[in-house]
């Protein structure tokens, strides 16, 4: 809300010093990279070289090198998240006419990249437990308003094919994917996976982004590595990767002077420039990963004692990155949300909101949607805290 006085509350000003105990300063940001390792040594021998566009070292390196981290078979190097997102789509086989299932409490591009594709989001429920969709609401639901014809699972409402989901980690925790694959499978759904917030998160063992027929990554500026702008598909599946850095070099035939493209393409491939940048982010991750969940303890130590909020922690069963450390208001005090965000920006420690449901943003008000209760709860009480690696 800008430009609005809130009067001061008790909630508010225990939650701003309970931050700043924990980072031990009175400002912060909210999420800002940390630049201590080879970014410059790289970034100098990509200048030197000349190859600062999308033929160069650093790119093919930095795909085998995600791969190797993730333990996807392939990584295909894109110049975003919502770029990744859209070219798994296309991969999948999700076309003009489809349906998408997707978190209604979720970043706009997931939605976005759907419509790319000439498809319709279809908006679905979260749960609490991982701030992710929800495997059995989602089944009674689709239970309720969809039926299969010749293997497609399809909306009852309006005859739509509903191709594929869409499950994101939100601020890195992972989903439910043993619940959520098993529904995919039941009403023949493809998955593909929203791991734009989760590089270094596991679940039961195994890398986000690695479930699903196909997942994506990004490394815009605020995630936990950056490459400036960019983002990564990630798949097992030769035959998709092949296609996807076809598709996403312009469709390009490879000849020494010919230019021919055999379809419609994409100019989505990752600069070397920005894949340099991305071989030091990822030299570092461990390091990362370690400053967010020792910054996790001290929020958790910070806020033993406030009866009223709650720091998110991972889901059982899962090893969570902490990409945005999350606090979560009891409903008796989620009024009081403005306040908090009036009172800790106000002393300059940044704090922000979760995003507005997709399913009430203009473009999306027409789309379908099952019961948000959830998602509406979520969206009142979720603030995030300042989450930067330096911060420790």
């Amino acid at each position: 809300m800008n430009n609005e006085t809130f009067p001061s509350c008790k909630i508010a000003q225990e939650i701003t010093n309970a931050i700043q105990k924990a980072i031990g300063k009175k400002t912060a940001v909210l999420h800002e990279p940390s630049f201590t390792g080879n970014e410059s040594k790289y970034v100098l021998e990509c200048l030197d070289s000349t190859f600062v566009s999308s033929v160069g070292k650093f790119v093919n390196r930095f795909e085998k090198e995600l791969a190797d981290y993730t333990g996807a078979k392939y990584a295909v190097a894109v110049v975003n998240g919502t770029a990744a997102l859209h070219m798994a789509l296309l991969l999948a086989g999700v076309k003009s006419g489809d349906e998408v299932l997707v978190p209604a409490l979720s970043f706009v591009a997931t939605a976005n990249a759907v419509c790319y594709c000439g498809a319709k989001p279809h908006f679905v429920d979260s749960e609490e437990r991982t701030l992710g969709m929800d495997p059995a609401a989602l089944r009674d639901y689709l239970q309720t308003v969809t039926e299969q014809r010749n293997g497609i699972c399809v909306n009852l409402k309006n005859g739509s094919p509903i191709r594929a989901m869409i499950p994101v980690h939100i601020f890195g925790h992972p989903c439910d994917l043993k619940g959520l694959l098993e529904v995919a499978n039941d009403f023949n759904l493809l998955m593909i996976e929203d791991a734009a917030e989760s590089l270094g998160s596991f679940y039961q063992g195994q890398h986000t982004g690695t479930f699903g027929l196909l997942g994506t990554l990004s490394f815009n500026g605020n995630k936990t590595i950056t490459t400036g702008g960019g983002g990564a598909i990630l798949t097992d599946d030769s035959t998709l990767a092949k296609l996807a850095k076809h598709l996403t070099t312009t469709s390009k035939i490879p000849h020494r002077w010919d230019y021919i493209h055999d379809e419609v393409g994409y100019n989505y491939r990752m600069p070397n420039l920005n894949a340099a940048l991305g071989c030091a982010q990822l030299e570092q991750l461990p390091n990362f990963l370690d400053s967010k969940r020792i910054l996790f303890n001290r929020y958790k130590e910070a806020f033993r004692n406030i009866s009223q909020v709650r720091l998110y922690s991972e889901p059982e069963g899962s090893h969570s990155n902490y990409w945005l450390q999350t606090l979560i208001l009891d409903e008796s005090v989620s009024k009081q949300k403005d306040a908090v965000l009036e009172t800790t920006n106000s002393a300059g420690v940044m704090t922000r909101p979760v995003w507005t449901l997709l399913h009430k943003l203009p473009p999306f008000q027409g789309c379908y949607h099952a019961p948000l209760h959830v998602s509406k709860s979520l969206e009142r009480r979720i603030i995030n805290l300042p989450s930067s690696m330096g911060l420790v």
